[in-house]
């Protein structure tokens, strides 16, 4: 029986790592995924390391670090859905890896052990994992740089200031500087309440410093040569444009203090508060808890074990907060931070209170969590059911097992937690976004233009949102303005794609062309409830449509 704990943790954490790459074929059913993989798609197409293009014109709004991660994957493996994808999970399981490492060194292995379950069963892991952006590269980079740099905080080894360095630099090459706020914001923390200020100024520091910057060189040379040595390109509506400021200052802190090139009317202060619950869900009540410990704790003056993740977490979620630009996904870069923070309080004897606010914050998400995917599976009536099936029978068999063989309390109603979102996300990634991704008309009007039929003609968008229909058509993609599409004259055969409201746009100003076919399409990013709802959701559909002059 002592060993049972170590074997469901182990069943627990190969479930996680199946569920987390059970997406990794989903084709995507948001802008900006493919509007990402189109640009490392021309990369290829482009012979070009450097320059970052998207429908043929120059893009600087990312930095190129994972664009750079899925040029190679396309290389190896060819263009694809889960080509794409794969860097970024395997930088989630680096992710994986250090949280592992840092929570052992600090917690030992079994709290080590349900950190790592915690980040892998978080809500907004699961689902970055699927709808990929920056942010699984960001949480593999941010845990690592922090655990390099507390290693050497301790002692001073080359190995530790490369990697920390190393780690450091691609994370700023794929986010832009506010990434320090975690990174650096840690280590200050750290020495601030350990009352070893001084040791900030120390030359491990500054050497840290120094190589940071010469490993994000490649980023500087390639923003310099794409931008700086061209004056005469419009960015952004004007000329003059610089890539290095843009990336030292207006990529991260303008967007912070709404001044650089993209603004955005201030956001709402609590908009993490609130997003958490399902973001972080099924941890965030106790991640609540744990940071309430915290303070308590500081508050009176009770030494923590350690300060960095605590530091750098809450620094980042602040400024976050406090910014005009926020979404969900933002917070998943320190998710590795929470999980370290709130893992302690799910395995250490608490007091009357805590018992039973931690039984009662966690059989709320073990209830709620599989009554909301039943709920949706009848009303939404989806296809694919028989990986429903599997799903209810997995788990089914799981949370017997966790309920008849695990005794302590604590533990088995953390599994029981790890459980259900683990059968929340296997029916997400294997029949719920597969549902969606069947009214994505810009994925069925691209395969339709795929055919042997139309290789001949020359294909224009005339919209740049429409990127899911640029990536997964198989050659480039040219822009033409709205505006420009009725003296436009091109020069050989063409077919343009058309969302809902450019076509709206061409009937109510009378301008002639030729439909070619026309797609159902689910417009939205956000799934409403008259869509999910079957009888209802024919009202939330358009069309999309190919059409030559």
């Amino acid at each position: 029986m002592k060993d049972r704990p170590r074997q469901f943790y182990v069943l627990l954490f190969l479930l996680a790592l199946i569920v987390n790459f059970s997406g990794i074929a989903v084709r995507f059913f948001t802008d900006d995924p493919g509007l990402y993989a189109s640009i490392a798609k021309n990369l290829i197409y482009k012979h070009n390391f450097w320059q970052l293009y998207t429908y043929n014109q120059d893009w600087l709004d990312k930095p190129h670090f994972p664009f750079w991660m899925v040029f190679f994957s396309f290389k190896l493996f060819g263009i694809s859905t889960w080509a794409y994808k794969l860097p970024a999970l395997l930088f989630f399981m680096l992710s994986c890896l250090y949280t592992y490492l840092f929570s052992r060194k600090f917690y030992g292995s079994e709290i080590a052990a349900m950190t790592v379950l915690i980040l892998m069963t978080a809500q907004m892991t699961l689902m970055s994992n699927v709808d990929v952006r920056a942010e699984p590269y960001l949480m593999g980079l941010i845990i690592g740089s922090i655990y390099h740099i507390s290693r050497l905080d301790e002692r001073f080894t080359f190995g530790d200031l490369i990697m920390a360095a190393l780690l450091t630099a691609c994370a700023l090459m794929t986010k832009g500087l506010f990434v320090i706020v975690a990174i650096y914001g840690a280590l200050f923390i750290q020495l601030l309440f350990q009352k070893r200020f001084k040791s900030l100024f120390s030359f491990k520091w500054a050497a840290l410093l120094l190589l940071t910057a010469i490993f994000i060189l490649p980023e500087l040379y390639a923003l310099y040569i794409q931008f700086d040595l061209h004056p005469e390109k419009v960015v952004f509506g004007r000329q003059h444009v610089s890539g290095i400021r843009w990336f030292l200052w207006d990529s991260q802190f303008g967007r912070f203090v709404n001044t650089g090139p993209i603004t955005r009317k201030s956001g709402n202060v609590f908009f993490f508060f609130h997003t958490l619950l399902w973001a972080f869900a099924p941890w965030c009540l106790m991640f609540y808890f744990a940071i309430y410990r915290n303070v308590l704790e500081i508050y009176r003056k009770h030494r923590l074990t350690e300060y960095y993740t605590f530091g750098g977490g809450i620094l980042l979620l602040l400024l976050f907060s406090l910014s005009s630009f926020q979404q969900p996904f933002y917070a998943n870069s320190v998710f590795p931070l929470f999980a370290v923070i709130t893992a302690p309080y799910c395995y250490t004897q608490l007091d009357k209170f805590g018992t039973r606010y931690r039984l009662i914050s966690q059989w709320v998400y073990i209830i709620a969590l599989p009554s909301f995917i039943l709920f949706i599976n009848f009303i939404m009536l989806p296809g694919r059911q028989l990986f429903f099936a599997g799903d209810c029978i997995i788990f089914g068999v799981i949370i017997y097992l966790i309920v008849s063989e695990i005794k302590r309390g604590n533990k088995k109603v953390f599994m029981l937690n790890c459980a259900v979102a683990l059968f929340v996300n296997f029916y997400f990634n294997t029949v719920f976004y597969s549902a969606l991704t069947d009214y994505k008309g810009q994925i069925t009007a691209a395969e339709y233009i795929n055919r042997p039929a139309y290789n001949k003609y020359h294909v224009y968008a005339l919209r740049a949102e429409n990127n899911l229909f640029q990536f997964y058509f198989n050659r480039p993609v040219d822009l033409i303005p709205l505006e420009h599409f009725n003296v436009f004259k091109p020069t050989d055969s063409a077919v343009f794609f058309v969302s809902q409201p450019s076509m709206d746009y061409l009937n109510q100003n009378h301008i002639p062309f030729k439909l070619v076919k026309s797609f159902v399409d689910y417009p939205q990013e956000n799934i409403l409830p008259r869509f999910v709802y079957s009888p209802s959701r024919y009202g939330t559909l358009g069309h999309v449509y190919l059409i030559t002059k």
